[in-house]
């Protein structure tokens, strides 16, 4: 094994784990006096994390397709069926997290898991106990992950930890609004018009391994929930096709309104009635708005873990 570790997030990465790896591996860099640790992503960037790394002049991690071999600190995840291909081929030193802990090892490793709503957050209490500077570049990409992860504040992992931080972070960012900023990153993410049906439902897609079998859920976020209203049936069929060809019990993919809070939720699974029982609502033609509903982490995934990981 070389001496590089790299830094890396989840599969189909948000700009919480992208925006993560580029932020941990420059603290771990500072504190520990080395260059060793590298950025990395296991997927290919969305609109809006490509958006915010070049606002605040960013180059997009490298892709690590395969860690077999490699030296590896996890970020923004914890969960197998969530990394990078090769990972149970890799050496993991460490992970830094703010999700539910699926995870084990066969050697103690540090983890620095939270409930907040962002690795960034944590991250940035980290640079504050260490004496980090950020400067206007880092600040701006950990300002921008937190308002994506928090959805402006409006979602339930939203902590007061997370709203102390964003107050923090806007005047070193630069950004006199925060609220109309965080908006204009999710007009940016809200636009689907040239994007695939399962561009959309893997802009931001996670697997999780129950004791009934694998569920994907993938979450787009919108300011006009009217935009989707010609692409459900396509959004369907390619939830209905990706569950078929890779061993799914079941695919979701919920279009979450940040203006009217709540989301639409497009089902392919085996058992619909089951997927009701975890929703809490009957579902019309595969398809159901529950309003209330923001995060897959607080609000979706501990619900589907209630009926099929018992």
């Amino acid at each position: 094994m070389s001496d590089k570790i790299y830094v890396i997030g989840h599969k189909s990465p948000d700009l919480d784990s992208v925006a993560a790896a580029i932020n941990y591996a420059d603290f771990l860099n500072y504190v520990l006096k080395t260059d060793n640790y590298a950025p990395a992503r296991a997927g290919e960037i969305n609109k809006v994390t490509a958006f915010v790394l070049d606002k605040f002049g960013f180059k997009a991690p490298e892709l690590l397709e395969d860690a077999a071999g490699k030296k590896l600190i996890l970020v923004d995840h914890n969960e197998a069926s969530q990394s990078v291909d090769g990972r149970e081929k890799a050496k993991v030193f460490a992970i830094l997290d703010h999700h539910k802990v699926n995870f084990s090892y066969e050697e103690p490793i540090y983890l620095d898991i939270r409930p907040w709503g962002s690795s960034n957050s944590i991250i940035y209490s980290l640079c504050k106990i260490a004496g980090f500077k950020i400067d206007k570049k880092m600040a701006g990409l950990m300002l921008s992950a937190i308002l994506d992860d928090t959805v402006i504040t409006k979602s339930p992992t939203c902590t007061e930890k997370d709203k102390g931080i964003i107050a923090e972070l806007a005047p070193l960012a630069g950004i006199d609004d925060w609220r109309k900023y965080g908006l204009e990153m999710f007009k940016i993410k809200a636009g689907v018009g040239d994007m695939t049906a399962e561009g959309i439902i893997k802009n931001d897609f996670k697997d999780y391994e129950f004791k009934a079998g694998k569920f994907g859920f993938g979450q787009i976020e919108t300011v006009d929930l009217s935009e989707f209203d010609g692409r459900k049936e396509e959004l369907l069929a390619a939830l209905e096709d990706m569950k078929t060809k890779n061993g799914y019990r079941g695919v979701i993919l919920f279009i979450t309104d940040i203006m009217k809070e709540g989301s639409l939720f497009l089902v392919a699974a085996d058992n619909t009635e089951e997927v009701e029982k975890a929703l809490g609502a009957k579902l019309d033609k595969n398809q159901v708005y529950i309003p209330g509903i923001m995060s897959r982490k607080k609000q979706v995934v501990p619900k589907f873990t209630e009926v099929f990981d018992k």
